[in-house]
C-alpha cells in the first residue's frame, strides 16, 4: 500500500531544501526547448505550491504550470542481494514564455 502525505502538513520547506536537484536528461532538454518546461527531483514533501515558490525564488522566473510525479524506485542487484532505490518525486515546471532557466 502506498502512503499517503496529506496536503496541508505542518512542515514548511525553505526554497533550497525543496528542489534536489535538476533533472537534465535527453528528454528534459527537448522540452525545454519545445515547451520551455524543466524537470527536477524534488523532496517528498513538497507541494505544487512549494515547488511554484521555490523556482520562482531561486531561478528568478515566472512559472506558469507546475505537475508533480511519485516515482518507484527501482530493484536493483548487488552481489548476492536484491535490494531497491528509494522512491523519488519529480516536478515538471513550466515557465512563461520569455523565461529561462540555464543549468549550463
Amino acid at each position: 500500500m502506498p502512503r499517503h502525505v496529506p496536503a496541508s502538513t505542518s512542515i514548511t520547506l525553505e526554497p533550497h531544501q525543496v528542489i534536489v536537484k535538476p533533472l537534465v536528461t535527453e528528454k528534459g532538454m527537448h522540452k525545454s526547448t519545445r515547451n520551455n518546461a524543466y524537470a527536477f527531483e524534488i523532496n517528498r514533501l513538497a507541494t505544487k505550491e512549494d515547488v511554484k515558490r521555490a523556482v520562482e525564488s531561486l531561478f528568478e522566473v515566472k512559472v506558469i504550470k507546475v505537475a508533480t510525479q511519485n516515482r518507484k524506485g527501482k530493484v536493483r542487484r548487488t552481489r548476492f542481494r536484491l535490494g531497491q532505490t528509494k522512491d523519488w518525486k519529480k516536478a515538471i515546471v513550466t515557465l512563461d514564455g520569455e523565461s529561462r532557466i540555464n543549468f549550463f
